[in-house]
């Protein structure tokens, strides 16, 4: 089994939006490893970073991503750091990878003050600016597919992974 498509970016990039959308568009369900180590933990991801750490986190998240990719077969979106992981890398090389791209000014309008996101806590622009240039790279690797979306609506990005999805059964 393996998921029709996975999504990779940073934070206000879209990728669980767009993936509740194409999942419902294409007729599978949609899964988010974020929500999966939520359910299983029993706390939020911020609770997890406050309470156990980040090191704690990425090894949730690393083996939660490795579940989902051997087990889910719609559309599956990761986390934003999802992709710092060597191990993870490695298992996405296997997979449909679409990579949804933000400039900084998109992402830090979409995610706004979002005190949810405990990597951002302080000055969002300048700790996301940080996220994304370390990222970028790896992001790049995995990826396929890369859909810029900082002048198109999820609507639009799903239209966008649809067709590529749809060109390269």
């Amino acid at each position: 089994m393996s998921p029709v498509v996975v999504l990779v970016g940073p934070p206000g990039a879209g990728k669980t939006t767009v993936a509740e959308d194409l999942a419902a568009r294409l007729g599978v369900t949609f899964r988010d490893t974020d929500h999966d180590i939520e359910s299983h933990e029993g706390m939020s991801v911020q609770d997890i970073f406050i309470d156990h750490g980040e090191a704690r986190f990425r090894t949730l998240e690393e083996k939660a991503i490795a579940v989902a990719l051997a087990e889910h077969d719609g559309v599956l979106a990761l986390g934003g750091g999802a992709v710092i992981s060597a191990a993870t890398r490695e298992l996405l090389q296997q997979h449909r990878v679409i990579f949804l791209d933000v400039g900084l000014a998109a992402a830090v309008s979409r995610v706004g003050m979002n005190a949810n996101r405990p990597l951002l806590l302080g000055n969002v622009r300048s700790q996301l600016k940080a996220l994304m240039d370390g990222r970028r790279p790896l992001y790049t690797e995995v990826a396929r597919f890369t859909i810029v979306t900082d002048d198109l609506d999820a609507a639009q990005v799903t239209d966008r992974a649809l067709a590529l999805i749809q060109e390269n059964r």
